[in-house]
């Protein structure tokens, strides 16, 4: 009973973080730097075979579309799009009517510093995660119009190889992966010193990202016709291993595995769009950027930008977001350019921005994550339609 009970996902996960915060507490900084091997090590391989997951479930998911693959994509695009700058209009909309009342005073000095590895093992990937998604749309689209039966076994037998590869490594390593990193927050303080000081914000953002998961499930079982929280309920797992990770890319074999688990979203469209929506949705982080870029304008420059400036900045954030990686932090990295020429922050607004973003970073992660979900039911739909609709056509013809 109880090595079924470890044996859990959500278990395993939950004391990956409970070790983790309570050993930083107590680990010396000798042991600190074995962890911080595990933490680099167990990180690589996990990066290491995310464009990997991506190119095999991708690829041979849209193959198997046929002539729907094209209109499947470019409506899980405009999804993205369309949801990524949603939430982050309405991170804007809470921000200004809010930020005014709050006093935060920064307090980013103090941390403990965390000491140099004692090596690293670099592992790079074979592709980056763009150029991964964009060689298994390419591949995909190619061989569903050239309708290519050897290509396609080729692709389902890459899959297979892949699923192999997450249930027998990324799975076992990730809550080694989990642990490293809570326990070299502990160990820096930055839970215990700097998440009090940015407490208010941090809740509302996490109100925030609570509110637009609702309102996406509730559109997604309005178009769907269906009840999304069979799809939901089935996400404890992969918010939990997005809190840990702080990445979207390294979710993605914890978020298929919950995606398919509901019974109302079929396998092959989850196979396209749970790793396609793990790099171009992003709205829990966009929505929380937003917030934060209005916090720490009214705290280092008196005030909050216009709201011309903003709208410029949101829906120019929204492509970015798209093209963003799926890693720790790469929403507002990629957006940076954005955030120095569109709003006008100096270094040290830049440098505030990037330790507030940090602090919550898992949170907005888990709702990119557990968003993917609602978008995929409403792609699910969007796609059968389109099957049934060429079905009707090819009989009246």
């Amino acid at each position: 009973m109880l090595k079924k009970i470890l044996s859990n996902t959500i278990v395993r996960l939950l004391l990956a973080v409970a070790i983790g915060l309570s050993a930083g507490l107590v680990i010396s900084e000798p042991l600190l730097k074995i962890v911080l091997i595990v933490k680099q090590i167990t990180g690589q391989i996990i990066f290491f075979l995310v464009p990997l997951i991506i190119l095999g479930f991708v690829a041979p998911s849209i193959a198997h579309l046929k002539n729907n693959a094209s209109k499947v994509l470019l409506f899980a695009f405009g999804l993205a799009y369309i949801s990524s700058i949603g939430a982050a209009s309405f991170g804007a909309i809470v921000g200004y009517e809010l930020i005014p009342y709050l006093r935060i005073e920064t307090a980013t000095e103090g941390l403990r510093e965390i000491p140099e590895m004692l090596f690293k093992l670099e592992i790079p990937p074979v592709m980056s995660v763009m150029s991964a998604l964009v060689l298994a749309v390419m591949l995909g689209l190619s061989t569903a119009w050239i309708r290519s039966s050897e290509m396609e076994r080729l692709l389902d037998a890459f899959q297979q190889m892949i699923l192999k590869l997450v249930e027998r490594v990324l799975m076992p390593v990730l809550p080694f992966f989990i642990a490293a990193n809570f326990c070299a927050l502990s160990y820096e303080g930055a839970i215990t010193k700097q998440l009090p000081v940015f407490l208010s914000v941090l809740l509302i953002v996490i109100a925030c990202h609570y509110i637009w998961l609702a309102l996406l499930y509730g559109i997604a079982s309005v178009y769907a016709r269906k009840n999304s929280w069979e799809v939901l309920r089935h996400y404890g797992p992969a918010y939990l291993t997005a809190l840990g990770t702080m990445s979207s890319a390294a979710t993605l074999g914890t978020a298929l595995t919950c995606a398919k688990k509901s019974k109302i979203l079929r396998e092959e469209v989850i196979d396209i769009t749970i790793p396609l929506f793990a790099n171009i949705h992003l709205c829990g982080s966009i929505l929380t950027e937003v917030f934060f870029v209005l916090t720490v304008s009214q705290i280092l420059y008196g005030g909050m930008p216009d709201l011309t400036t903003m709208s410029v900045f949101i829906l120019l954030l929204g492509f970015f977001a798209i093209g963003a990686p799926g890693v720790p932090g790469g929403t507002v990295l990629a957006s940076l350019g954005l955030i120095i020429s569109v709003l006008g922050f100096d270094e040290a607004g830049t440098a505030l921005l990037l330790t507030i973003f940090a602090l919550q970073d898992s949170f907005g992660t888990a709702c990119n994550v557990t968003g993917d979900g609602a978008l995929t039911l409403i792609t699910d739909t969007f796609e059968s339609g389109q099957t049934k609709s060429g079905t009707e056509e090819s009989k009246i013809s």
